[in-house]
């Protein structure tokens, strides 16, 4: 069974004609109802509590964005728009992402995907930017930490970098976060030679790819460097921000990824987590075209539930990253 967190919430964060919007769930829930997927089980999320928020939060910052939401909302910064309905929305988001990694931990299941938003990996500690409130991929992290789990690694795999969520484990060993991301978008930050800092030097791979990247490249990067890296940190986890803006149809980058990249991609991490014998989560993160938001999420969930062969992708596309990252990594 693959576990699907979805919530109303999702839609009451109201943020009009701006890109992520919740025409993005309506397209999700219309593709998962067409594709009649069997074996994936509907799970409502609780909302996180601050426990689980100021893990990965500074809670002044928290309260400041609640409140910012009651009071009803507007721009955060030029990226950033929240109302009266987005506290609740980004509550459920990380609430799905703590309940999946409780459910998961517990052998319930295998696989988890979240798909609520707003999206998350651009929040930092104490700032939200980039369309994102609460990084929910961040605090799934420190939630299993939480729960015993000693190693976590994060593979951002959406085509903006995940500053948010590499600037809150920057410091940590405990936390290794691999990011595949366009070159150069929004924020601006994910060049290949920022690796973390102190102890946990070493402990993020940058994988920046320049336009046109599409799914042999991405491929390539996910099964001969986020493999093997992982295989040597030996997560207890492993949870996925899963971005669809690298799809060739999405408005926001200039990326040429498709749904089947994005089963690719799914297959392989699926295949590692049955490998290492741990559970795997996935969060919604971007992707701005319906359509392909929709099929890619299928693609995605049909991955996470089957499995299948993976082996496929050409090595010398990823020398020049396994070059470049081999001086942490027995790449």
């Amino acid at each position: 069974m693959t576990l699907l967190y979805t919530h109303p919430a999702s839609y009451g964060h109201e943020t009009g004609s701006h890109p992520e919007n919740a025409g993005r769930i309506r397209a999700i829930e219309a593709a998962i109802e067409a594709a009649a997927l069997p074996d994936v089980v509907r799970v409502e999320p609780p909302r996180a509590v601050a426990e689980q928020l100021n893990r990965a939060h500074d809670p002044e910052h928290l309260a400041a964005v609640a409140a910012f939401c009651a009071a009803g909302g507007g721009m955060i910064d030029l990226e950033t728009v929240a109302s009266e309905g987005s506290w609740e929305a980004a509550l459920r988001a990380a609430g799905a992402a703590c309940d999946a990694v409780e459910r998961l931990l517990a052998g319930e299941d295998s696989a988890a995907f979240c798909a609520l938003r707003p999206p998350g990996h651009h929040a930092e500690r104490d700032k939200a930017m980039g369309f994102c409130l609460v990084n929910q991929i961040a605090v799934a992290a420190e939630h299993a930490r939480a729960r015993g789990v000693e190693r976590v690694l994060v593979f951002d795999w959406d085509v903006h970098h995940g500053n948010g969520t590499e600037d809150i484990f920057k410091s940590s060993p405990d936390v290794l976060y691999a990011s595949i991301h366009g070159w150069p978008l929004y924020p601006g930050t994910g060049d290949v030679s920022y690796v973390g800092v102190g102890e946990g030097e070493g402990f993020t791979a940058n994988m920046p790819v320049p336009a046109g990247a599409g799914d042999e490249l991405f491929e390539a990067l996910t099964e001969h460097v986020v493999v093997p890296i992982a295989r040597e940190f030996e997560p207890g986890l492993i949870a996925i921000s899963a971005g669809f803006d690298a799809h060739a149809a999405d408005p926001l980058a200039s990326c040429e990824v498709s749904e089947d990249g994005y089963r690719a991609m799914a297959r392989t991490m699926t295949s590692l987590a049955a490998e290492l014998d741990v559970p795997l989560l996935v969060c919604l993160e971007g992707g701005y075209d319906p359509v392909a938001l929709g099929a890619s999420v299928v693609a995605t969930l049909d991955a996470l539930r089957t499995g299948g062969a993976t082996g496929a992708a050409d090595a010398s596309l990823a020398e020049p990253y396994r070059e470049r990252l081999g001086r942490h990594w027995a790449l």
